[in-house]
């Protein structure tokens, strides 16, 4: 029986002391961790935050968080996945580093949220393409792909789940005002609907927006392929270690063959 131990944690944005990340990451390891997923604007500072930051701040926050992981990816062989922010030039793009052992690869996300209130799609240079695949990549047998939290609302990127038969899905996000329910219903259906587990690393922390508060409120969890939540950390600052289940993915495939029902009609 195939399982893989997984973890994110539940962080507000992280200063450069590495006493505290160091903490969690020596217990995850302890705990036989392969794999930790981050929120976003953990690494680097809230992106309405980083409109009165000097650039070279940003820039050096950056090369410091990815130095420190990749020490510890090294010294615990463990894998980090965790949104960033990259300044190339006078710009700013937000992306997504998965950290490994030997290796680090990027994924710029593809669509960013773009509303008045809320403009990443405004601040950062990501361009506006034809969409792609997610980062997908292999991990003691499971298939893993890594999407950003704004992505899990568009279809093409579980088209990618579905087609490339994907074990877990990781979902950094960074989720505040009240839409904490709806988030909930919305990782419950895709996990079911498209028989992955999927696990959510959300931010915590505030933001003051003139007299309005954005406050993030955590709510990280591993939900497994029947939709069901099989651990969340709610509002506190934690770290969450679950195992996942190679056989949940294939019995759940198998009994609602939701996949086959598409096949057959592709040929």
């Amino acid at each position: 029986m195939k399982e893989l131990a997984v973890g994110a944690l539940q962080l507000p944005t992280l200063g450069m002391n590495a006493t505290r990340l160091e903490f969690y990451l020596k217990n995850a390891a302890e705990r036989g961790a392969k794999l930790i997923l981050f929120g976003e604007y953990v690494l680097n500072h809230f992106f309405k935050e980083m409109e009165s930051m000097p650039r070279r701040m940003v820039k050096e926050q950056t090369r410091q968080h990815l130095k420190l992981l990749g020490k510890f990816a090294r010294k615990h062989d463990m894998i980090f996945v965790a949104p960033i922010v990259r300044v190339k030039k006078k710009h700013y793009y937000k992306s997504i580093v998965k950290i490994a052992p030997r290796n680090t690869t990027y994924y710029d996300q593809q669509i960013l949220i773009p509303y008045p209130h809320w403009n990443e799609q405004n601040f950062f240079a990501n361009p506006v393409a034809p969409l792609h695949d997610p980062m997908i990549f292999k991990l003691e047998g499971f298939k893993i792909a890594v999407m950003a939290g704004y992505e899990l609302h568009f279809d093409p990127f579980w088209e990618a789940v579905r087609r490339k038969k994907v074990d877990l899905v990781l979902l950094p996000s960074a989720s505040t005002f009240g839409s904490r329910n709806r988030w909930r219903e919305l990782i419950k259906s895709r996990a079911f609907l498209y028989g992955c587990y999927l696990l959510r690393s959300n931010r915590l922390g505030e933001y003051i927006d003139g007299e309005i508060k954005w406050r993030f409120y955590g709510d990280s969890m591993l939900v497994n392929p029947e939709g069901e939540v099989e651990m969340m950390l709610e509002d506190k600052e934690s770290m969450l270690i679950e195992t996942i289940n190679k056989e949940a993915v294939k019995d759940h495939r198998k009994s609602w063959r939701f996949e086959h029902a598409l096949c057959v009609r592709e040929r």
